[in-house]
């Protein structure tokens, strides 16, 4: 499917560390989206053939590979891959399977209001959607009513990956995080400007920490942390 003229320009920017084992069947699904999208994928010092694969696919598609010279956290490789997107739109994808590309269209979808500046997916907004471990579930859950406690959101899934933005909006954030903290440090700067976040309903297929999931119980806290800090700042 050719992209119309007028339709969004989509950039995937695609953290990565150590996903040798999804990473090339996860640039295949988005690629099979048909949107063509730029993809951006920032390896995060793997140690692992995670930028061996993603240079290899890089010869036959609009692939740009960032590289960090170590590990430093999901946070930092975000940041280090913004300055590459070129694209009007751009979306968070993590290099496993638990996100469906599929589900950009509904998201772009919603940009054609030119009003819109912010758009994420909903985990919570799909019912039939498997769930989580009871701890990461929960975890999510308590995440979002406490940013809708301290900014007055409305959202239902603040720590989904699949969020979207105006270019222009992302590259103006002054963003900081390192770590996991991307998700409520980007949310908080996005209320703060009083800028209303949509949400799509999406899919979602759980991993467990045995199959590659990084998250745990600490970044639970370091995410609550963030959202109190930068409730007390003044306007970002």
């Amino acid at each position: 499917m050719t992209r119309p003229p007028d339709a969004p320009r989509l950039t995937v920017l695609i953290p990565a560390y150590n996903e040798a084992a999804t990473i090339a069947e996860i640039i295949r699904r988005v690629l099979a989206t048909g949107l063509e999208p730029e993809i951006v994928v920032v390896d995060d010092g793997s140690t692992d053939e995670t930028a061996d694969i993603v240079r290899d696919l890089s010869r036959n598609a609009d692939i740009k590979l960032v590289q960090q010279t170590r590990n430093c956290g999901k946070g930092a490789a975000v940041r280090a891959g913004i300055p590459h997107a070129t694209g009007e739109i751009v979306i968070i994808q993590d290099g496993d399977l638990e996100y469906d590309p599929d589900d950009y269209h509904a998201i772009l979808r919603e940009f054609e209001d030119p009003e819109v500046q912010v758009v994420y997916g909903s985990r919570r907004l799909k019912r039939d959607n498997p769930m989580s471990s009871p701890i990461f579930y929960l975890g999510g859950v308590s995440l979002t009513l406490i940013t809708n406690m301290l900014y007055r959101t409305g959202i239902t899934d603040e720590p989904t990956c699949y969020k979207a933005f105006r270019a222009d909006l992302l590259k103006d954030l002054p963003l900081h995080s390192t770590g996991f903290e991307f998700c409520p440090e980007v949310t908080a700067m996005v209320a703060k400007r009083g800028i209303t976040i949509r949400e799509v309903p999406i899919r979602y297929a759980p991993r467990k920490k045995s199959e590659g999931k990084k998250i745990r119980t600490k970044h639970w806290f370091e995410a609550v942390g963030t959202l109190l800090k930068h409730r007390i700042r003044g306007t970002e």
